[in-house]
C-alpha cells in the first residue's frame, strides 16, 4: 500500500506499475488498485504481485524494469506498508 505526496500521481503510478506485466520473468501476476473515495487514513494505491517463491520476489525487486519504476515512484511515496505472504 502506498500513500503518495500528491494523489494526482496515483493513476500515472498505477499505469507504470501495470506496465511491468510480461516484462519481468519473476513477476507472475500484478494488480494495482487506486483509491477513489479519498477517505481520511486511506492509502492511494495498493500493489499486489505474486511470485513463485522468495527468490522470485528478490529477482523481481532487482530486475531493471522494476528498478526503473522505482526511480520514478520512490520520491513520490510519502508512506508505504508491505505484506509478504508465502
Amino acid at each position: 500500500m502506498m500513500k503518495l505526496h500528491d494523489r494526482a500521481d496515483s493513476h500515472d503510478a498505477a499505469q507504470r506499475l501495470l506496465a511491468m506485466a510480461g516484462r519481468i520473468p519473476d513477476l507472475r501476476s500484478i494488480e494495482v488498485l487506486v483509491d477513489t473515495l479519498d477517505r481520511p487514513g486511506a492509502y492511494d494505491l495498493v500493489l499486489r504481485s505474486t511470485h513463485a517463491d522468495e527468490a522470485g520476489l528478490a529477482g523481481y525487486q532487482q530486475h531493471p524494469v522494476h528498478q526503473d519504476v522505482l526511480t520514478w515512484l520512490s520520491p513520490r511515496i510519502a508512506q508505504r506498508a508491505v505484506v509478504d505472504a508465502g
